[in-house]
């Protein structure tokens, strides 16, 4: 027999993700802060960013996707808006001088085992 060494690529405990976009729109930058799926658990921050901004993620289950926005000094307005997988959640506006908003939503515990 051969070994076709198809054990060794299996993949160990695997933690299931979901798919997360965010998008941040309005004109000018922002700071903006997001989850993504890391191995340290930390949010990943991008200064600056120019608007429009979209990032799409996976987020392991269980964690709660959230973007966080913060205008600089000459304020402004952004929106961020947060979808699991393709799905809308939420959103939020930050208006002014350093003004902020958060989106959040919430990851199952586990994976849908049913079939649509």
């Amino acid at each position: 027999m051969l070994d076709s060494g198809e054990d060794e690529k299996k993949p160990e405990n695997r933690t299931p993700t979901a798919a997360v976009t965010y998008e941040v729109t309005g004109e000018g930058t922002t700071d903006i802060t997001y989850l993504a799926r890391s191995t340290s658990g930390e949010a990943i921050v991008v200064k600056a960013a120019t608007l429009p901004w979209r990032k799409t993620v996976d987020v392991p289950l269980g964690d709660e996707p959230t973007v966080s926005i913060i205008l600089g000094e000459k304020g402004g307005q952004a929106r961020c808006t947060l979808a699991i997988r393709g799905k809308h959640v939420q959103s939020a506006t930050a208006t002014g001088t350093f003004g902020r908003a958060t989106c959040a939503g919430t990851l199952p515990e586990r994976a849908d085992t049913t079939e649509g």
